[in-house]
């Protein structure tokens, strides 16, 4: 199991803990507000176990099959966490109509926030260290996990505000508006999410910062050459694709040219973590003037 998979195992028991703190607040209250938290716990869970199941078959070594490797397995996780994020909105959207027909009082509602507040501080200490590591480890699948943590926690802080508000005023109608609006920020969250993962499922290129480091790795290691033109680039979980034409002077021998594409492909892959790189030569002659410039 690697690192990727152990923090998404983490995530999958501290999002176990939260559901049950954030059930108990809701248990002892008895509302909606905390009830509509509650569920979108479940969902973390949920979701974190699809992360790990994802991540497990994004680890895969490349087969006949899939000759380029199992890495988009990752989108497909971001893609039903956004989607059971949306489910669980709908949910939501329908306990909050039954409770504006019969809004309910409070009960114990300074022990189910101080439960709340707990689930809330755990959630969002665990999503700043779980998005930092997906970040760093080019995690599609982590990346969502942890945006969904944050989004909870979020949520979760309106709800507390709003809750608190309730017990304040005894205005037992503020606690189904809440839940509503907690289920409408659900849905954009989800929304969100899977939009960027369709666009990781339709091979978008890497970020243009990465794109620029490229084509000066490119300009740096390739003297001897003449250009690089048509460098491109798609990502595919934490493996990051990239091919280039490089223009070689025509009179040049194979073994030459070979060397060169040697280096350039070892100065990218070890600048850019997960990188694999394909370079097609040519001759002189298919120079366009125009490609990224040799050193």
């Amino acid at each position: 199991m690697d690192r990727t998979q152990k923090a998404a195992l983490l995530s999958a028991g501290l999002g176990a803990l939260v559901m049950g703190l954030k059930f108990v607040a809701y248990w002892v209250t008895g509302s909606l507000a905390l009830y509509s938290d509650a569920l979108e716990s479940i969902i973390n869970v949920v979701a974190a176990v699809f992360a790990l199941v994802a991540l497990r078959v994004a680890a895969r070594p490349a087969d006949d099959d899939h000759p380029y490797g199992h890495h988009k397995a990752e989108y497909f996780s971001a893609v039903i966490e956004g989607a059971l994020i949306i489910v669980a909105a709908i949910l939501i959207l329908r306990e909050s109509f039954h409770g504006l027909i019969d809004p309910k009082p409070l009960d114990a509602p300074v022990t189910g926030l101080v439960v709340n507040l707990v689930a809330t501080a755990i959630n969002g200490a665990w999503a700043m260290i779980l998005l930092r590591r997906g970040r760093e480890w080019r995690s599609p699948a982590l990346v969502a996990d942890a945006r969904h943590v944050m989004a909870d926690v979020v949520t979760s802080g309106g709800v507390l505000a709003g809750v608190a508000l309730v017990a304040l005023t005894g205005y037992a109608i503020l606690d189904p508006l809440i839940a509503g609006l907690v289920a409408l920020n659900i849905l954009w969250s989800g929304w969100g999410m899977v939009r960027d993962s369709v666009s990781g499922l339709m091979d978008k290129a890497a970020p243009s910062e990465m794109v620029a480091q490229i084509r000066e790795l490119i300009s740096l290691h390739s003297t001897g050459a003449l250009e690089a033109h048509d460098v491109r680039t798609r990502h595919a979980g934490q493996a990051t694709f990239i091919d280039f034409h490089l223009v070689v002077p025509g009179t040049m021998t194979v073994q030459d040219s070979h060397a060169i594409c040697d280096r350039l492909e070892a100065a990218i892959e070890t600048a850019i973590e997960g990188s694999v790189v394909v370079i097609h030569v040519e001759p002189g002659e298919h120079a366009k003037g125009r490609g990224v410039p040799v050193i």
